[in-house]
């Protein structure tokens, strides 16, 4: 893989797949505004403390368990989508429809008076959107054969590119309306900025359709091929044998088949790296916003350097991600790029001491942005290669929820650390870099035994 030339990177990136791949991305990333940035500040500005708006967070959770409901959303059609749009864009069109719902129930609601409702109403959005990602990244993964490792690390690329752009440009556009009708004299600015991103949403909706769907029948010949054996293995059963066929098919294969490739103890590493490698990019992104607000900095300016020009860097450094991946190889890059993160945050801590400075703040926003484009493109491809396709969606969601845990439940607690440290932002950002030591220590262990199906 590191022996490709430049033409051939430049070849795969031009593939008219890495579109498809990008839309995705889009769909997938503009949710997180709705319950990160946008929940946080309406929280924030409604009076609430960092705690509440941390724990707030836990709604995150949902994603780091969507791999339970994963298998029934890997067999069950959906009446009519599925034989109109095909399996997995029949289940992303229910999601986008359940988003809609939510943030019109937002907009007639007052997070002082109905805060446990606000974050119900925001727990279902969460569902809807962790769901619609089982199928988004089933969906990509499948766009590209394989064998195609090159691809697959270039999808990935332009997967993080189509997250990011689907989340900074969502946070834009949700940022600059709310700061609009709140100058405008609109108390309820926030309630109105929810209806117009109903039409971002639709939007997302309508580029679906444009992102086609291969054939499933060989991933269903094998799960079938699967079910068979176990049903004749257990023929004494009778009608019984049916049924438990099908629950080992659908919710206990995909998991034997990940320790049957990788074997137990590395598979237990694996999930282990997995698992703790972004935490501490999770803490810091968690109080992030709040940050920003205390420090002194307007909602224009955090959409100017967080969202805008965080943007444009995520972008620009994710496809030079997606470069370096792809010529050093998946495991170096994450070692790369998991102390890169780390060494980001420190600037994070820089900020808060010396105070406001428009200056540093861009630089640490450009500087963290650089490694987690890096750091998210190899993870994503690190995950994308141990998946078996014949259960694609069930265990890439099982692999990512996992990740997903420790990003969302732990980071859940960043309010509760900010104000154990007395609103001490310089320490708290000191300890986010420190995170990242335990999982680069396990990658280390394991380097050399992963089962990748290249050169790493």
């Amino acid at each position: 893989m590191n022996n490709k030339t430049w033409s051939d990177i430049a070849a795969v990136y031009f593939d008219s797949r890495m579109v498809k791949i990008f839309l995705l991305g889009i769909i997938s990333g503009f949710p997180w505004v709705l319950i990160g940035s946008s929940l946080s500040l309406w929280l924030k500005e409604d009076g609430l403390s960092r705690s509440t708006i941390g724990w707030a967070g836990l709604i995150f959770g949902v994603y780091a368990i969507n791999f339970l409901w994963a298998p029934l959303i890997d067999r069950l059609r959906v009446p009519f989508l599925t034989s109109f749009l095909g399996h997995r864009r029949g289940w992303i069109i229910i999601s986008q429809l359940i988003i809609v719902i939510c943030l019109l129930f937002w907009s007639i609601l007052n997070p002082t008076e109905q805060l446990w409702l606000v974050i119900g109403v925001g727990l279902v959005i969460a569902i809807a959107s962790a769901t619609q990602d089982i199928t988004i990244d089933a969906l990509r993964i499948e766009q590209i054969e394989q064998h195609e490792t090159l691809s697959m690390a270039a999808g990935a690329a332009i997967a993080v590119v189509g997250w990011w752009t689907g989340y900074k440009v969502g946070g834009i556009v949700a940022l600059y309306t709310a700061d609009y009708f709140q100058k405008a004299g609109y108390q309820n600015y926030w309630q109105i900025s929810f209806v117009l991103l109903c039409l971002v949403v639709v939007l997302c909706s309508m580029g679906l359709l444009f992102v086609k769907e291969k054939t499933a029948n060989d991933r269903i010949k094998s799960q079938l091929e699967s079910e068979e054996g176990v049903k004749e293995r257990l023929s004494s059963f009778g009608d019984l044998a049916a049924i438990i066929a099908w629950v080992y098919g659908t919710v206990l294969e995909p998991l034997l088949s990940f320790f049957k490739k990788n074997g137990i103890t590395i598979g237990i590493y694996i999930i282990s790296f997995i698992f703790l490698f972004k935490i501490g990019e999770a803490f810091l992104g968690r109080m992030s916003i709040v940050f920003y607000k205390e420090i002194g900095f307007s909602k224009s300016d955090i959409a100017l350097y967080s969202k805008g020009i965080g943007w444009i860097t995520t972008v620009c450094f994710t496809l030079i991600g997606g470069v370096f991946a792809i010529r050093a190889g998946i495991v170096k890059a994450l070692f790369i790029s998991g102390i890169a993160m780390a060494s980001t945050n420190l600037f994070f801590s820089l900020l808060a001491w010396v105070g406001k400075s428009e200056l540093l703040f861009a630089m640490a926003v450009l500087l963290d942005d650089l490694a987690a484009a890096f750091a998210t493109v190899a993870f994503v491809a690190f995950i994308s290669l141990l998946v078996d396709r014949t259960y694609t969606a069930t265990q890439y969601a099982l692999l990512a929820s996992i990740g997903t845990a420790g990003r969302t439940l732990l980071a859940s607690s960043s309010g509760a650390m900010v104000d154990w440290l007395d609103g001490d932002w310089g320490t708290f950002f000191v300890i986010t870099a420190v995170m990242v030591i335990p999982s680069l220590a396990i990658l280390w262990m394991i380097k050399n035994k992963l089962n990748l199906g290249q050169k790493t």
